[in-house]
């Protein structure tokens, strides 16, 4: 039995150490996003909303509230409206679209109530998207988020903040649940 040279022993442990570690690099250094597709172009006309009749204190803290929304929501851009641009907001395609200066809702016995950055919501789902608006404000604001209820909190969530700031509470007694 021949023994193998020590050089030729440390090449063949060498060599598909070299390639295994080369192929290691190379995926950790390829973008996130190397393989998938570019993101399809959104909508940028302008999104069908209406706009309630506000009286003079709800503009001022519906204009106050729009002023200070973001430009995205997520990935989504911030979109114009058709009526209403000092009290109205929408974002992406399909259009999340957030109302300000709207009629509170009529809250059930069961109905889900949740607290979000400060802000207590009602939420409603059906026809394919989930309707949320807060209670606990002097002037009541919606979310409406097409898609199920998985996940459209997520597009409530950045709003909340800003409502909280920007929007003065009520003084009304709230219903159990909310805080």
């Amino acid at each position: 039995m021949t023994s193998l040279s020590p050089r030729l022993l440390a090449s063949i442990v060498a060599v598909p150490v070299a390639v295994v570690t080369g192929a290691i690099v190379f995926q950790q250094l390829q973008p996130a996003d190397a393989g998938a597709q570019a993101p399809a172009p959104q909508a940028t006309g302008p999104v069908t909303v209406a706009a309630a009749t506000l009286t003079e204190r709800q503009a001022t803290v519906c204009r106050a509230l729009t002023a200070r929304l973001p430009e995205k929501l997520g990935q989504a851009v911030r979109r114009p409206v058709t009526a209403g641009h000092e009290q109205n907001a929408a974002y992406g395609d399909p259009a999340s679209v957030l109302e300000c200066g709207v009629a509170k809702p009529q809250i059930g016995m069961t109905d889900f109530l949740v607290s979000m950055n400060g802000v207590c919501w009602h939420s409603v789902t059906g026809s394919g998207k989930t309707i949320w608006t807060t209670i606990d404000r002097e002037v009541p604001v919606r979310v409406t988020v097409p898609g199920p209820m998985e996940g459209a909190a997520q597009q409530v969530v950045p709003f909340a903040t800003t409502i909280a700031t920007t929007v003065p509470s009520t003084s009304e007694k709230l219903p159990s649940g909310c805080f």
